[in-house]
């Protein structure tokens, strides 16, 4: 599995095509950090992440170093921190400001688990984090946050739906002077992993060893590349075939890389993530990859079937190179962190219907699209809804991250800056869902959820 002949093959892939490691992860269990006292349990957190992972940046370096291969963000991921509050109590915040300090104590880029498991109902803690994740993400700026609302086996908690789409807003709004930023770092989930390593919605999940090593790689742009050298009447079969080998021996290199940081930090190595992760970067865009398959513009009619295509070939591919392969693992569209994407919603080729097919087939969900400014917090919450109803019927996850552009309207843009990138406003059907939304309650868990 760690033949460094094999690594040798991707040399071309990392210098031309875009390849890199996105992001080594440490998902770290702060159960142990519970205490009656917040203070003395927000000062236990920021003693166990600093402790855990004050190597990882270090030993993310050397690797680069050692094999040439770009590891972009060094991330720590966290037990849901809802979960701690329980059994402290008091201001969640005081989580937020602990979980920022230990990030920038530890170098890294991001560190998710502001989050709450709510598909079912809430527990203690539950519902104060969540009304708490607008000021949370206001004065931090490593912290990412997350709600799974909604699973196969619980159905959809439509009161956590209603209230998440108001939290969705204000984290707009009170972000609105720094292109509404605090929204981009909030993801709802239906079906939630527990060892995602991608931001925003990385968590370290209540059944994750105290300490694991988790690695998403990346590389549309080689994929593209590859396509690009078939002749333009090779039929699918060999479009298929040709992704499956190339996902391999990109897979093949996280399972290095992730195997190498988990020996020099000593702790497990959990999973890689094979998902192909875009960037704003020119030639490196899953849209492309659908356009090097024969579509015109991403967005058109077969967008959908190519997507399921690329995603299904890149899950075949990854899993024979890897013994764990996990997180969410196929193919990513979020909107503005794509140069393909961004250009097909400003034509207006791609809008937020077709996203919403897309994500059937697809790794996630509704990813970072920017939607009007005064958009109400009930049509967040049904944009919300519907995409948790697609992961819950059809038992994969589903994620929503969309970014109110306050003040701003169709055709104008926000630029979030880094791997976030930059995206147009586009539009969506204002006509009310509110009496839908404002009933509450539980969708009941469909027939699929019946399996044992």
């Amino acid at each position: 599995m760690q033949n460094f002949n094999d690594i040798l093959e991707t040399i071309q892939m990392i210098q031309e095509e875009n390849l890199d490691i996105r992001t080594i992860t440490m998902g770290i269990s702060l159960l142990d950090c519970c205490d009656g006292d917040i203070d003395r349990s927000c000062s236990r957190v920021y003693d166990k992440i600093c402790r855990q992972a004050e190597k990882l940046v270090p030993a993310g370096e050397a690797i680069e170093k050692k094999y040439g291969i770009p590891i972009i963000n060094k991330r720590i991921s966290v037990t849901p921190v809802a979960m701690v509050l329980a059994a402290s109590g008091g201001n969640p915040v005081k989580y937020a400001l602990a979980l920022e300090k230990a990030a920038r104590s530890c170098g890294v880029n991001f560190i998710g688990g502001y989050s709450a498991l709510v598909q079912k109902g809430f527990a203690a803690g539950d519902e104060a984090l969540i009304r708490s994740i607008p000021e949370a993400l206001t004065v931090t700026d490593r912290l990412c946050a997350s709600v799974n609302i909604g699973s196969t086996r619980a159905g959809i908690n439509m009161d956590a739906v209603r209230l998440i789409g108001e939290v969705v807003r204000r984290s707009a709004e009170l972000t609105a002077d720094r292109s509404c930023i605090g929204a981009s770092k909030l993801v709802v989930f239906c079906n939630a992993v527990e060892d995602n390593p991608f931001m925003a919605g990385a968590f370290h999940g209540p059944g994750e060893p105290d300490c694991a090593l988790n690695v998403g790689v990346s590389g549309p742009g080689v994929v593209r590349a590859a396509l690009k050298k078939l002749p333009p009447d090779a039929d699918l079969t060999q479009v298929a075939d040709l992704i499956k080998r190339t996902a391999f021996k990109i897979t093949r290199m996280g399972q290095l890389v992730g195997a190498e940081a988990s020996e020099r930090l000593g702790i497990p190595f959990g999973i890689v993530d094979l998902s192909l992760a875009p960037t704003p970067a020119v030639g490196d865009s899953v849209a492309h990859i659908l356009e090097e398959m024969g579509l015109s513009c991403c967005g058109a009619h077969g967008t959908t079937a190519a997507l399921a295509l690329l995603n299904d070939a890149v899950k075949k591919g990854g899993v024979m190179a890897s013994s764990h392969v996990g997180g969410l693992s196929g193919a990513f569209i979020p909107v503005s962190e794509d140069a393909g994407m961004i250009d097909a919603a400003a034509k207006g080729c791609l809008t937020i219907e077709k996203l919403e097919a897309m994500t059937a087939v697809c790794s996630v969900g509704l990813d970072m699209i920017v939607i009007p400014g005064d958009t109400p917090a009930e049509v967040i919450s049904a944009i919300i809804a519907d995409e948790a109803a697609i992961g819950m019927v059809n038992a994969k996850t589903t994620a929503v991250r969309v970014i109110p552009a306050i003040g701003r309207e169709i055709g104008e843009e926000l630029d979030f800056g880094g791997l976030l990138g930059h995206a147009p406003v586009i539009p969506v059907n204002l006509a009310s869902p509110a009496g839908f939304i404002h009933r509450g309650g539980r969708i009941p868990a469909p027939l699929q959820s019946l399996k044992n």
